[in-house]
């Protein structure tokens, strides 16, 4: 039976006073956002526990030379660990003096020289101690063992998962890589190697070399590495390091929602002497997202569509304190948006959805309030280019003299879209109700017989022809009023935005970028203003 093994570390209690955790996982992820105080945080578990732990800050140099200086394993492991050959003093002197105060957290780590002669002293180390048991077994008459795994064989291991088209090689003195290619060898020195190179084998030297069972702590392990290899290589250092508990500070949630059997730890806030911090509970918000939300610290917004899409472009614009959150489906604003709100570590923070109107009856739309989920004032996000308002300022922005050309456009739309279209749009409205009707009847999922007499139940409530006479009279009523505004509200046709730049003398397909260019220029406030009345007055445009 494999016994798996406790871990310790400690964070900041009651009056910054240290307390110690006990976990069986492997590492800890501290998240937080821009000046939540990580990095202090950092420094302050190694300030508090420096005999067992090793930091390695953010600030790092990643130049060395062409030859490994030697030195003694003892020196080069003192040099990397306290700063000097032979340490003195409380004071860690890798974080240097600036006059005044120790520079933990905003030093320029200089160390990987030291870093390159601590491996080959390791390695030249366990050589000699093989070579000594050897040499003590052949003089009792023994048959010795076959050679073991050394540092540097341990390291190239961790390179080829990272970085499998390149090889690593540390001998006579020298760093060298190399890659073959059209059944040619290339090899170049370690100092030429690329920024994501030379940082990978820095932490991997850095990582086997600390003596056994410390705590490493890494500040902003991302730096400098792309993300396809980022749990990659962490997951293949914390694999050769398994006596050692690893927490890695950082803000980049794609790596800490990536980097699976971990705890995660989010830093509430700092005052610049003590922490607020809680440990990252599980959700039913996909984690990533959750993690993004904690270390923005901004009021939330979901809504449809994705990054590149219409609704995001106008909406981050719109709404810039908030955390604009593109969920793709409407169905998926409303789950997350449910989902953020019930989620009890995320009390503190603002919360809102919105999406489409589509053709959604005024019952289902006030259902949605009580959930924060909102509705447009226009059908589809796609009708917010098209609203008069903002028809006027593209007008004015054009130059054109007179109105006519938005007259122009108002009839097109009410009289050669919408009038052809009325029919399929109350066919369709009326099957979105039925769908609705369907959707929210509760019907059971243990009982047969009370699921088959809902179901009746619900299908002598439904009368197709009543519904389909109310969406009639309702879209020929907006027909016969010829009330503009009132057909963006109900009409549903995406490619109708697409269709009115040649009014404005513009590329019908480039309108719509031309409304999101102006909107991020000199023009942002007078085609915000125009889209504003559309939207959702139940979410502040401005959070305090």
């Amino acid at each position: 039976m494999i016994e798996e093994k406790d871990y310790k570390y400690i964070l900041p209690g009651e009056n910054n006073n240290p307390v110690e955790y006990q976990v069986k996982c492997h590492s800890m992820i501290i998240i937080g956002a821009n000046g939540s105080g990580k990095s202090q945080l950092g420094a302050w578990i190694e300030k508090n526990n420096p005999n067992d732990t090793h930091r390695i800050g953010a600030q790092r140099a990643l130049t060395f030379g062409n030859y490994i200086q030697q030195k003694s394993y003892e020196q080069a492991t003192n040099l990397i660990i306290y700063g000097q050959e032979n340490p003195t003093g409380e004071h860690n002197q890798r974080w240097g003096w600036d006059g005044e105060k120790w520079n933990y957290t905003s030093s320029l780590l200089n160390d990987y020289e030291n870093v390159l002669s601590a491996l080959v002293a390791l390695q030249i180390n366990q050589q000699e101690q093989f070579i000594k048991d050897c040499k003590l077994r052949e003089k009792n008459g023994e048959t010795h063992n076959v050679v073991p795994e050394m540092v540097i064989d341990k390291l190239q291991r961790i390179w080829k998962s990272v970085f499998p088209h390149r090889d690593i090689v540390i001998e006579d003195g020298k760093v060298l890589a190399g890659f073959e290619k059209d059944g040619q060898y290339y090899e170049y020195k370690g100092r030429d190697m690329s920024d994501g190179e030379r940082v990978g084998l820095y932490l991997m030297a850095q990582s086997l070399c600390v003596p056994s069972d410390k705590t490493i702590i890494i500040d902003e392990p991302e730096i400098h590495l792309h993300r396809s290899i980022m749990n990659k290589l962490w997951e293949a250092i914390e694999a050769e390091r398994e006596d050692c508990f690893f927490i890695y500070i950082t803000h980049d949630t794609q790596f800490a929602s990536n980097h699976k059997n971990s705890k995660k730890i989010w830093i509430k806030g700092f005052d610049g002497i003590t922490w607020e911090w809680e440990e990252v509970q599980n959700s039913e918000l996909p984690e990533q997202l959750l993690l993004d939300i904690l270390g923005n610290r901004k009021p939330v917004l979901f809504v449809e569509g994705t990054h590149d899409s219409y609704d995001t472009k106008l909406y981050s614009e719109i709404y810039k304190d908030y955390y604009v959150v593109p969920c793709g489906s409407c169905s998926s604003v409303i789950s997350q948006t449910k989902a953020m709100n019930s989620n009890a570590q995320l009390h503190n923070f603002k919360c809102f959805g919105i999406i489409d109107r589509d053709y959604r009856t005024d019952y289902e739309i006030e259902a949605y309030k009580e959930d924060n989920i909102f509705t447009l004032e226009v059908a589809e996000v796609e009708n917010l280019f098209l609203t008069e308002e903002l028809l006027q300022v593209v007008n004015r922005i054009m130059g054109f003299p007179d109105n006519s050309r938005i007259e122009n456009v108002k009839k097109y739309i009410i009289e050669e879209r919408f009038r052809e279209e009325i029919n399929k749009q109350i066919c369709e409205a009326v099957v979105s109700e039925l769908k609705y009707r369907l959707s929210v009847a509760n019907i059971s999922k243990r009982n047969e017989e009370k699921a088959k007499e809902t179901l009746n139940k619900l299908f002598e409530e439904i009368d197709y022809d009543t519904i389909k006479t109310e969406q009639m009279t309702k879209f020929e009523r907006v027909l016969e009023t010829q009330t503009y505004k009132n057909v963006l509200r109900v009409f549903n046709c995406k490619s109708l935005s697409t269709s009115i730049g040649h009014f404005f003398k513009l590329d019908n397909k480039d309108y719509r970028d031309f409304i999101v260019r102006q909107i991020k220029g000199k023009r942002a406030s007078d085609i915000i203003d125009a889209i504003i009345p559309y939207l959702p007055n139940e979410i502040p445009i401005e959070c305090n």
